[in-house]
């Protein structure tokens, strides 16, 4: 489904600040398949997902989307296909507008932007159905201002937004990392439930790593641009944490003491 061949990144390049920040990267997603991405600061993982949606154009390789060459694509035509959902919950809505007109742009990701009057009262019904499992009361805050909301309201919205449209590819850049630990597991277990519902390919990268050894089925860490682990299966399921610090270190030839990977623990 998601095919990324031999890709490289050079920010500043002749620069005394040149940084390769993707080196050969190579990387496969099937369909429907869930993949937590782990790795120190500096590793490259958000880099990888601002590859993949377009912020960027990457200097070398190919990356594919159902076998569409998407490398070259500006982000806007991405969008069309990806959804994602940031650390920050402010990142993902627009404050100032209802609820229910955050979720008439959402379902037009991608598509020319066309608010006319009544657009949204039209789809109100939709609108109230996909939210009303979230059980945080928003179908019945429609007409409300996103800014008035919590910020795990705002995130769980934003995931909402992310994947009404059904995405072929989900990004999640460490979506629960900027909230208290009761609701970022509250939002996490909504995502995985949408994710479960919709069977969205999923790239999800987590600086918690009992995220990155439960969420999905398989596990890659990142290390100076590159993936150094990839793990799945029975393999996978047998991990524990010290297992995967020491695996790090011997794929790296780093101890990883210093990251805040090990205070999500």
């Amino acid at each position: 489904m998601l095919e990324i061949k031999n890709i490289t990144k050079v920010f500043h390049p002749g620069d005394i600040n040149e940084k390769t920040a993707l080196r050969d990267l190579s990387l496969h997603l099937a369909p429907g398949e869930v993949v937590a991405v782990i790795g120190s600061n500096g590793a490259g993982k958000t880099t990888l997902l601002n590859a993949i949606a377009g912020v960027f154009q990457i200097d070398e390789g190919q990356m594919l989307i159902e076998g569409q060459e998407v490398g070259r694509k500006p982000e806007h035509v991405r969008a069309a296909y990806i959804g994602r959902v940031f650390q920050d919950p402010n990142l993902g809505t627009a404050a100032t507008m209802t609820i229910e007109e955050n979720l008439v742009m959402a379902l037009q990701r991608g598509k020319p932007l066309r608010l006319r009057r009544g657009t949204a009262k039209n789809k109100r019904e939709l609108f109230r159905e996909r939210l009303e499992p979230l059980g945080l009361g928003l179908e019945n805050r429609l007409t409300s201002k996103v800014g008035l909301l919590s910020g795990g309201q705002r995130q769980a919205l934003t995931v909402l937004m992310a994947t009404i449209a059904r995405p072929k590819l989900l990004l999640l850049d460490e979506h629960t990392a900027a909230l208290d630990p009761k609701t970022a597991a509250v939002v996490l277990d909504l995502t995985t439930r949408i994710i479960a519902d919709g069977n969205l390919t999923t790239l999800m990268v987590t600086h918690n790593m009992e995220q990155a050894l439960t969420v999905g089925t398989r596990t890659i860490m990142m290390h100076e641009g590159r993936i150094i682990l990839d793990i799945s299966g029975p393999e996978r399921a047998r991990l524990e944490i010290p297992d995967l610090l020491k695996m790090f270190e011997q794929a790296s030839g780093k101890a990883l003491n210093t990251d805040r990977l090990l205070l999500a623990q």
